[in-house]
């Protein structure tokens, strides 16, 4: 499958790009940023081209992987399905509603896959762990805290504008989702939404299955204190999310093998763009409570 790369970031840089060209099933046909001397750049390291027009990138694949901001991926994320590219894409899938909607809508109109890219739902210990719990019947409650320290590290992702501007909520609030809703169904109410320090979030959600769960979220927590938690417990007892040794390069390589699998068989797969939408709703409503939604 011919694919090409939109974003030439940090996150293309170390996960995209090295993904792309070396996956065995997938011609990495090109880039194409917002800065043409930076796509100049990526495209020259890994042995592909550099495009200035994007429109014409799309015209020469059948995928497009985007590693851009979520208000700049939801807008072309639209045109390369309206351009018959099927979509590898990054989450959030959109910070706004009607953003995300309009990709689901693009996709479905004109028939293309689409993967979106939860980092942990692509490693192997991380998916065994989800299809083991989803099976179980009985979760009575969860907690997940997903903190980070991208504000207080030297973190390549520190000057990234719309984690600045959104916080954990919308960076690390997909991954916990992610994981989440698979074993404990979708989320019928956000109960409550609280602000911690700095950008750090708190949530209560009701499931459709009964349980609850609750959520810690943010960016600026001290290095020593960041990390990632799950935590179920139900009539089978109590299990916590298994740590991984993958890396996004891997878990990326896993999410092409996926979009390949959707655009095979024509199967949607559980991570695509309607699911992804789905996220962006819950954290909408979320941010809504926040006191934090656009108007």
């Amino acid at each position: 499958m011919r694919i090409g790369l939109l974003g030439t970031g940090p996150w293309a840089d170390m996960a995209h790009a090295p993904a792309l060209s070396g996956h065995p099933g997938l011609d990495f046909v090109g880039v194409w940023g917002r800065r043409a001397e930076a796509a100049e750049e990526l495209a020259g390291r890994h042995g592909t081209r550099a495009y200035e027009d994007v429109d014409a990138l799309l015209a020469e694949v059948d995928a497009v992987a985007v590693a851009l901001p979520p208000s700049v991926q939801a807008p072309l994320a639209v045109r390369a399905a309206r351009a018959r590219c099927h979509l590898l894409l990054d989450k959030p899938v959109a910070t706004s509603v009607e953003e995300g909607r309009a990709v689901v809508e693009a996709a479905r109109e004109t028939g293309v896959s689409s993967v979106v890219f939860f980092t942990s739902r692509f490693q192997t210990a991380t998916q065994a762990w989800i299809t083991e719990q989803a099976a179980l019947d009985g979760w009575f409650t969860a907690r997940a805290e997903w903190l980070g320290s991208v504000f207080t590290s030297d973190s390549p992702f520190g000057a990234s504008p719309w984690r600045r501007e959104k916080g954990g909520l919308w960076d690390v609030g997909p991954h916990a989702l992610s994981l989440l809703l698979p074993v404990l169904g979708d989320v019928a109410r956000v109960a409550a939404a609280a602000r911690g320090p700095e950008d750090t979030v708190h949530l209560v959600l009701e499931h459709a299955g009964g349980a609850s769960s609750t959520l810690t979220l943010g960016l600026t927590a001290p290095p020593a204190a960041a990390g990632a938690t799950v935590e179920l417990r139900g009539k089978a007892g109590v299990t916590v999310l298994p740590s991984s040794s993958e890396g996004p390069v891997e878990a990326l390589q896993r999410a092409a093998d996926a979009l390949l699998s959707a655009v095979e068989t024509g199967r949607p797969h559980d991570c695509d763009a309607a699911f992804g939408l789905r996220v962006t709703e819950i954290l909408a409503e979320a941010e809504g409570q926040l006191g934090g939604a656009d108007e």
